[in-house]
């Protein structure tokens, strides 16, 4: 998200994953007001990078290049390191669990399954960057664990328009073949509908 970061070392325009910054503001807030458990995830590496799998240290592009390697924030994609922590605008507010996971998808070598059904969960929203990347894995993993995935399209983004797009009709194709799509909008009108109808029955 940021100039220096991962995504810039790539090679990418980071400032095109801004819009994304508002909507999710308007996610967290709609969701914490309702009581929702948020869990926020990010990925990275362990500073032994013990964890980093072979085919991505020996991958001769970019991304083997990066990690690892100091950056204005510090190592980059390392546990601990400040360019690793999730930006202010979406901070998480004491009590809402932060997942660290070492590979796109949030299900791969976490908790969050455990987690999801210790609660009872089975519909999870999701928004994030990029689009084709981390979130499309997740909702994959989700999918395939049997979680209703919702998408809240506006709060995700890409570096590129064409893969955002196709990211979003892949999970809708086929009657939702993946998950289902929402906005940020129509997300918080339906938490507070929600609300106002538990409020008329008390």
């Amino acid at each position: 998200m940021e100039p220096g970061g991962f995504g810039e070392l790539l090679g990418n325009d980071v400032s095109k994953l801004a819009a994304a910054i508002k909507p999710c503001q308007a996610v967290l807030a709609a969701a914490r007001a309702a009581g929702m458990l948020v869990i926020h995830t990010r990925e990275g590496h362990r500073p032994s990078m013990t964890d980093v799998h072979a085919y991505k240290r020996d991958k001769k592009g970019a991304v083997a290049q990066v990690i690892g390697t100091p950056g204005p924030f510090g190592l980059i994609l390392i546990r601990g390191e400040p360019g690793h922590d999730t930006i202010q605008a979406v901070y998480p507010v004491q009590g809402e669990p932060v997942v660290d996971k070492p590979g796109k998808g949030s299900f791969y070598a976490t908790d969050l399954e455990a987690m999801l059904s210790a609660q009872g969960i089975e519909t999870l929203f999701v928004c994030g960057v990029t689009t084709e990347v981390c979130v499309h894995t997740t909702v994959r993993e989700g999918n395939d664990r049997g979680f209703h995935c919702v998408v809240i399209s506006d709060a995700c983004a890409s570096f590129f328009d064409d893969l955002h797009e196709a990211a979003l009709k892949m999970i809708s194709a086929q009657g939702g073949i993946f998950g289902s799509l929402t906005d940020s909008g129509k997300f918080a009108a339906a938490l507070r509908s929600a609300g106002d109808e538990t409020k008329e029955e008390a």
